[in-house]
């Protein structure tokens, strides 16, 4: 046992989380990685061999907060020998398969996790490596003492050793966030090259390792010009569909979490279409929906539906991707604000350029850090937890020029429809018409729907708002779900050379109003007032003016 040669460390934090109520258990991932060992073991009935040797070095590329981690201390704590975590196991998915106890706690893990480090004592990439390998030496020096291992042995040289002196010992490798060294301020482009080198000296083509597992954010395969970190092969969200399930929460997995959530909390605030709305919309390269795992546990367990990045402001990030406005990359934020997708030529090793010069780069970088959502050639907002997120930065930016202009008005459009005042909503919409036009290039009822959905971006906050959703006997243009029950419901209709008044009209006969009230024989969904609101337009009104007329459907009720 030692730091990093069969720790105790990736049990302890396993079995932690384990233990927790809203654990998933994905140990199923032990199963996919079985058959890279079987060349030391006699192959299990069955079970399908994985040709070539390069099939032994895993790279599992996620987003943050995707659950990697998670699963890299569960790998590290059912092969590795430096605890008996049968205890755990025996009552999880993995212990069903007849290898279970054949391969639990039988090998040597090297388990780093190269983000953990005494910053205080690390100010150069030479202190960081240093404290590292001479990590791994101690480890290797206690655990073989008849190894032979001098001190001026390399680390390479002290594996090779072990492995000829002790009877072909061979390890398995459980890296996570290995690409840590390449985020950090004080590791230069030489430094970056040189721990290249190291895993490629360490890993490639050597008789003791049995199995190489990284983990981290941005992709290998272009973190070298040269061919050092080749024999991996990658596996990621967008592009892979291997491991895909283990990392996110599926429909499936979400539901049984809920359950728990309904038993734990009988008066609990967080319905079901509440975690959907917040965390769901990632997808995998088949297209299977995926939620963001600590966010929907986040909000179960805290009883709170918000924003669970840990960073103190994910719009500055954003930011940092969209400032320069490369390609009127504003205008896709734009639309992609609006519900529409945007065409993208997503490849995800383009996020690890040096300078993102190109809109397909800078959309491949947002999609690695999960600010984006990528499937079938399209990339999208994924959720109210992210377009929040994208409010906030445009609210906040006034170097966003019109969207920046926008996002002011919709917080004075909201309070005007909800206090009737028809007045500064058709003030607001004219001015918005007559002044932002390169967003607002309208001719058609499409083109007004992009307006409105900006004038009332504040209302995203409050509201979950739906477009061209069945309501009644017909499709609403907009229907506004209050997140709060006790808040105003708002229906909008859009009338392009027609009237508001017959907008009001559409949404009384074709009942739009249905949708706010609970099936048959449940209790309503809302207790707030129902607000019909009619827009229109006329095309040939060389004013561009404007309509809006508001009636109140249904008053405020009871408490439910």
């Amino acid at each position: 046992m030692g730091i990093y040669l069969n720790n105790a460390k990736a049990y302890n934090l396993f079995r932690e989380d384990a233990s927790l109520l809203y654990y998933v258990d994905k140990t199923e991932i032990i199963k996919d990685l079985i058959p890279i060992l079987e060349s030391k073991y006699n192959p299990v009935p069955g079970m399908a061999r994985i040709p070539g040797k390069t099939q032994r070095y895993i790279c599992i590329t996620r987003p943050r907060r995707f659950g990697k981690t998670v699963m890299a201390n569960t790998i590290a704590a059912f092969f590795g020998k430096g605890a008996d975590s049968g205890e755990v196991f025996e009552h999880l998915k993995v212990s069903q398969y007849p290898w279970f106890r054949q391969h639990l706690n039988q090998h040597n893990v090297i388990h780093i996790v190269f983000n953990d480090i005494d910053e205080e004592d690390c100010q150069s990439y030479q202190q960081y490596i240093a404290r590292i390998k001479s990590t791994l030496l101690d480890d290797l020096r206690y655990a073989y003492p008849n190894a032979a291992i001098g001190q001026n042995d390399t680390v390479i040289s002290a594996f090779n050793k072990v492995f000829e002196y002790g009877g072909e010992e061979k390890f398995i490798f459980i890296f996570d966030e290995w690409d840590y060294i390449f985020h950090q301020s004080f590791a230069t482009d030489k430094d970056k090259k040189s721990f290249a080198h190291f895993l490629n000296a360490l890993l490639k083509d050597k008789p003791y390792v049995e199995m190489a597992y990284l983990t981290g954010v941005l992709p290998i395969a272009k973190y070298s010009s040269g061919s050092e970190l080749n024999m991996f092969f990658e596996f990621s969200m967008a592009s892979m569909e291997q491991f895909s399930e283990y990392f996110g929460f599926t429909d499936e997995e979400v539901d049984d979490l809920y359950r728990r959530y309904q038993a734990q909390n009988k008066n609990g605030s967080i319905t079901r279409s509440d975690l959907e709305l917040w965390y769901d919309g990632y997808q995998t390269a088949s297209g299977k929906r995926l939620y963001n795992p600590r966010s929907v546990v986040g909000a179960l367990s805290y009883n709170h539906l918000g924003s669970f990045w840990t960073s103190s402001g994910p719009y500055d990030e954003i930011y940092f991707y969209v400032k320069n406005d490369i390609d009127n990359i504003r205008n896709d934020i734009a639309a992609m604000m609006t519900g529409t997708p945007i065409l993208a030529n997503v490849q995800e090793y383009a996020s690890t350029s040096t300078e993102l010069k190109t809109k397909d780069e800078i959309y491949s970088a947002m999609v690695v850090y999960g600010f984006l959502s990528f499937y079938n050639g399209y990339i999208s907002i994924p959720n109210k937890e992210l377009m929040d997120q994208f409010a906030d930065m445009v609210r906040q930016k006034p170097d966003f020029g019109y969207m920046y202009r926008l996002a002011i008005e919709s917080g004075k459009m909201l309070t005007a429809t909800k206090n009737g005042d028809t007045t500064t909503m058709t003030e607001i919409l004219e001015r918005v018409h007559n002044t932002e036009s390169p967003l607002i290039r309208y001719n058609s009822e499409a083109e007004l729907s992009k307006l409105i959905t900006f004038v009332y971006l504040q209302a995203r906050e409050y509201y979950d708002i739906r477009l061209e959703e069945h309501s009644g006997t017909g499709c609403v243009d907009y229907i506004f779900y209050p997140l709060k029950k006790a808040d105003d419901c708002i229906i909008i209709e859009l009338k392009v050379d027609d009237t508001a008044a017959a907008a009001i009209q559409q949404i009384k006969d074709r009942n739009y109003a249905l949708n706010f009230d609970g099936k048959l024989g449940e209790s309503p969904r809302y207790c707030g007032r129902i607000l019909a609101v009619g827009i229109a337009y006329n095309r040939k009104d060389p004013h561009k003016k404007h309509e809006c007329q508001l009636e109140v459907l249904r008053e405020k009720r009871g408490k439910i």
